[in-house]
């Protein structure tokens, strides 16, 4: 059984401008990716603060930086909601795959109801000309709320999808293989399950996959307890991720104490990239601010 590690070395909040005012949204789900030319780029979820139950749950924008910590943000988004029916909600949970030079873009659907969602894609040349293409993952009367997409390619050329979904008020983490990009998928056993008297005991998300040791995927995992104070921890798997080889006790990251017992309590990871050597990790704190942090694995 390998006997691994990771510690914080460093917490930096994220610095996005814009020609707008930032400071009206909340912002979460900082998806960040390397560019071919090695820039960076962002896609990241913008909610109305104070918003009304009326209003969207959010809208994805694009920003590009060169050190990975400033970025500067389009004025306007590049998925808003709707004007279909699948997304008129909301659009949220930005995960972005480059593929033969075209970008796909995995994101969260809210309905017009705002009751559900599910896992929706977009395809473009580029960041900024997007065209919705519908479902990528349906929900089900079994899986519901299908969101939180990490995926990758796999040697054989199939695709693995690690996502989110409702059951029985609790979150849990599916795993699937598909032919394309928007399936068909074949369910697999759940990859990791909620483990009792612990501070992931009730809800699991989805969160980024390090893939530097290709025989020991690293997922950094959102957890959480039946009140919805979310950690973030990480899990190893085995090369096809179908095996647990490791995983973390206690969670890598906290967040701060709310101001108040039912205030957010929130951490969440979004993305990972490793650059000049140094891993690093988005995620967002509160479900309001945006941080990276330097990982140093033992």
């Amino acid at each position: 059984m390998p006997n691994i590690d990771f510690n914080v070395e460093s917490q930096e909040q994220l610095v996005l401008t814009a020609d707008h005012d930032l400071s009206a949204f909340d912002l979460m789900s900082p998806f960040v990716w390397q560019e071919p030319d090695g820039s960076l780029a962002i896609m990241v979820r913008a909610v109305i603060r104070n918003r009304a139950p009326s209003d969207n749950t959010g809208s994805i924008y694009f920003g590009v930086s060169t050190d990975g910590l400033s970025f500067r943000m389009d004025k306007t988004p590049v998925l808003p909601p709707g004007p279909g029916k699948l997304d008129v909600g909301g659009c949220e949970d930005p995960t972005v795959v480059i593929e033969n030079g075209r970008y796909v873009v995995y994101y969260t659907g809210v309905d017009e109801t705002h009751s559900s969602g599910q896992m929706l894609y977009a395809e473009g040349p580029d960041p900024r000309h997007l065209e919705k293409k519908g479902v990528a993952l349906a929900s089900s009367k079994t899986e519901g709320n299908t969101k939180e997409a990490t995926i990758e390619q796999t040697a054989d050329g199939r695709w693995r999808l690690f996502y989110e979904y409702a059951e029985n008020n609790t979150s849990r983490v599916g795993l699937a293989l598909g032919d394309g990009v928007a399936g068909p998928w074949s369910e697999l056993a759940a990859p990791f399950e909620p483990r009792v008297d612990s501070w992931d005991n009730w809800h699991l998300s989805t969160g980024p996959l390090l893939t530097t040791d290709p025989d020991m995927p690293v997922m950094f995992y959102n957890g959480a307890t039946q009140d919805a104070r979310w950690r973030i921890g990480w899990v190893a798997f085995d090369r096809d991720c179908t095996t647990v080889v490791d995983r973390c006790i206690e969670p890598l990251i906290t967040p701060p104490p709310p101001s108040e017992r039912t205030g957010v309590d929130i951490a969440f990871a979004a993305s990972v990239i490793v650059r000049d050597g140094s891993t690093y990790l988005y995620y967002s704190l509160g479900d309001k601010m945006l941080f990276r942090s330097a990982l140093k694995q033992s």
